[in-house]
């Protein structure tokens, strides 16, 4: 192998794409894991259908988009947008033939050993069920389905993304002999799945909406002949595109794009594997695909509704253990907390820590007479947010309240827009985003009289102010009061609210005009530590490795003898263990109940280590088209904290997964009496 370390060696990096559809597969992992729950086994299913939806909606469409174009300009990997394109379809097909085989053959079999029967057939009805759904269908679904016919006076309709359809084949009367062809949509405002009325045996049924709609398609298509029945769903590019040059303001421009997003070109169909090859085609040709973007599935379509089981009532006996989160003002009154911050920095791990801390000190400042300013930054929260709640409160308290909310948070951007505006109404100054980028760091400032001065305290975090996430995102927050590190965060909300120009920062790494740079830079350090015969050590953990600058200063640290520690959950484009290049990087990947999404960056052996936290991962859009913080743990027993997280991280054997150089991640093989979940002892922690 040439083992040059150049961007042009196309034999040392994964392709992007390519890696992440390995990520979701070592979730799907996850669904058949007998120490898995059977409804965790179920979600972990439909998190990946969930998952590769949102690949195809967001990611394949660039790709197709520049292989129909016939760009041919190579990938770092050395493949052209062409060649990932058809490498996608094969991978997803073999995907998609495990997810129904694992529901099949796995989960539907230990369902029904747990008294859950999801049935598929009007002929697996009693007579008294079939009565329920007769009336469920009258009360409920027939006045809002809607049968589309196609024909030369009815054009095919515009089918919205991600729902379900039912392509119909039919007849008229035997004197007509005339076939014709309809698409009914499964109603979305309905669950997929009704459940049965109690059964003798004490089982739970459930059958599934499909199933009524055919049972009643006399209803639908009076005096026609239903010939055949098949259910698909169309998969459609949801990656707007949001003009900042255009005139009017990024709101009304980001309102008027979320409506062009239900019109995006379809990128995937999927139909039920029986279905005749003219009715395929047919949609195929109507929808402009070409044949591997087809994909035909033996078994149910949209496996992400399965999550309707998840949230059942009594159901807890099947599911995870909860965490019990520790909320660290329990141990002190609230109108202390700012006294322990002065005493001390804190470290939050969540879920660990509970995420209620952060909200009591929001909630707290907003009625504290002595707080004069709150600033925040939001990208995502939760529906019901109280964080809204306590932003509102303290404007109407008087306190002059900023808050910067990303409008371009994909999928997100509804609900955002939504929060802003209410935000407004209760005269909290909101500003929307930066002229070309996201704001993508977590941060909040509370300015605040006290005997002696004006002080500010800030909190960051890896994770986002979101409080229905963090009960299953594995994130990590500092509150501090560090002079310099407050400056530094004042700074950044000027430089957001503003047209000043980013400064350099005395504790904080910003992007997109430092921190690229600085991790470089920091790398490099070790590079030179070992070269000189000093021991040399980077951990870094993160959601994706992507960067190629990055991972080329990676290889030549590697190549000087540096020790590296890689803990990449999703996307990884770096080689491990190649000759020459890359045998002192380790990389791991963590899967587990919960969702690691922490950023640690970690830079020296020992005593000398540097340790940092982020809220950005190592790829060109974090460095260079975000607004990103990396800061510093600075107080020794933070510090202590954040390296005691890691040693556990670095001792998992159950749900860690070792990449090779070839690309395969693979389980270590431990006995019973050795096994260490990272996450189970963290939570012990």
């Amino acid at each position: 192998m040439n083992t040059n370390i150049q961007h042009d060696n196309h034999e040392i990096f994964f392709d992007r794409e390519l890696s992440w559809m390995d990520f979701n597969l070592r979730v799907l992992e996850e669904s058949v894991d007998p120490n898995n729950p059977i409804l965790e086994r179920l979600k972990f299913l439909c998190i990946t259908e969930s998952n590769l939806d949102e690949f195809y909606m967001v990611r394949v469409p660039g790709i197709r988009e520049d292989a129909l174009a016939g760009n041919i300009r190579k990938q770092d990997s050395g493949l052209t947008p062409a060649e990932v394109w058809k490498l996608i379809s094969l991978k997803a097909t073999e995907f998609i033939h495990k997810q129904n085989d694992i529901l099949r053959t796995n989960i539907l079999p230990e369902l029904k050993k747990n008294k859950f029967h999801i049935l598929r057939s009007h002929s697996e009805l009693e007579m008294s069920e079939i009565e329920y759904l007769d009336n469920y269908y009258r009360e409920e679904m027939s006045g809002i389905l809607t049968p589309l016919a196609i024909d030369p006076s009815h054009p095919f309709p515009h089918i919205l993304n991600k729902t379900l359809n039912l392509a119909i084949t039919l007849s008229e009367n035997e004197e007509f002999g005339k076939t014709s062809f309809a698409v009914v949509q499964v109603p979305s405002v309905l669950p997929r799945f009704v459940e049965l009325p109690p059964h003798t045996s004490g089982d739970r049924r459930f059958f599934p909406l499909e199933g009524i709609i055919e049972i009643h398609l006399s209803d639908l298509f009076f005096g026609m002949t239903v010939n055949e029945i098949h259910a698909f769903k169309i998969t459609r590019d949801s990656d707007i595109s949001i003009r900042e040059d255009v005139q009017g303001d990024l709101l009304t421009n980001v309102k008027k794009e979320l409506k062009n997003r239900i019109w995006g070109e379809a990128v995937r169909l999927d139909i039920s594997h029986n279905a005749p090859v003219h009715t395929r085609n047919m949609l195929r040709d109507l929808l402009g695909l070409k044949e591997f973007e087809v994909f035909e599935i033996n078994g149910l379509i949209n496996l992400s509704d399965l999550m309707y089981f998840y949230g059942l009532s009594e159901t807890s006996h099947l599911k995870f253990k909860p965490i019990t989160p520790k909320n660290f003002l329990d141990e002190f009154n609230l109108d202390k907390i700012f006294q322990r911050i002065r005493k001390t920095d804190i470290i939050l791990h969540h879920p660990y820590d509970s995420f209620q801390t952060v909200e009591d000190m929001l909630k707290f400042a907003s009625l504290d007479p002595k707080v004069l300013s709150i600033k925040m930054t939001l990208y995502r929260t939760s529906g019901d947010s109280p964080i809204i709640q306590y932003l509102q409160q303290a404007a109407e308290n008087g306190k002059q309240v900023t808050v910067l909310v990303e409008l371009k948070a994909r999928f997100d951007e509804e609900r955002n827009i939504m929060w802003a505006q209410r935000l407004e109404d209760s005269g909290v100054h909101v500003v929307y985003g930066v002229l070309g980028l996201k704001i993508h760091c977590k941060l909040l400032m509370i300015v605040r009289r006290e005997t002696d001065k004006l002080r500010k305290y800030v909190h960051l975090s890896t994770g986002n102010y979101n409080s229905t996430t963090a009960k299953f995102y594995t994130d990590l927050s500092l509150f501090t009061k560090d002079e310099e590190i407050t400056s530094d965060v004042a700074n950044l909300f000027n430089v957001i609210t503003s047209f000043a120009r980013m400064p350099k920062f005395k504790k904080l790494s910003v992007a997109p005009s430092y921190l690229h740079d600085d991790l470089i830079s920091y790398i490099k350090q070790e590079a030179e530590k070992a070269k000189s015969g000093k021991e040399a050590y980077i951990f870094l953990k993160m959601n994706s490795l992507v960067d190629p600058d990055a991972i080329l200063e990676l290889y030549k640290a590697s190549v000087a003898g540096a020790k590296i520690d890689l803990v990449v959950r999703g996307i990884c484009c770096l080689k491990p263990g190649v000759e020459g290049v890359s045998e002192n990087i380790k990389v791991r990947s963590i899967v587990g109940k919960l969702l690691e999404h922490s950023r640690i960056y970690i830079f020296g052996a020992k005593e000398d280590k540097k340790v940092f936290l982020a809220s950005a991962d190592c790829m060109p859009r974090n460095f260079h088209k975000r607004i990103e913080v990396m800061f510093p743990i600075l107080e020794k027993t933070t510090r202590e904290r954040v390296l005691q997280i890691v040693e556990i991280i670095l001792k998992d054997n159950v749900k860690a997964r070792i990449l090779s150089s070839n690309g395969i991640y693979s389980k270590l093989h431990v006995d019973d009496h050795d096994r260490i979940d990272s996450q189970v002892e963290l939570a012990k922690v």
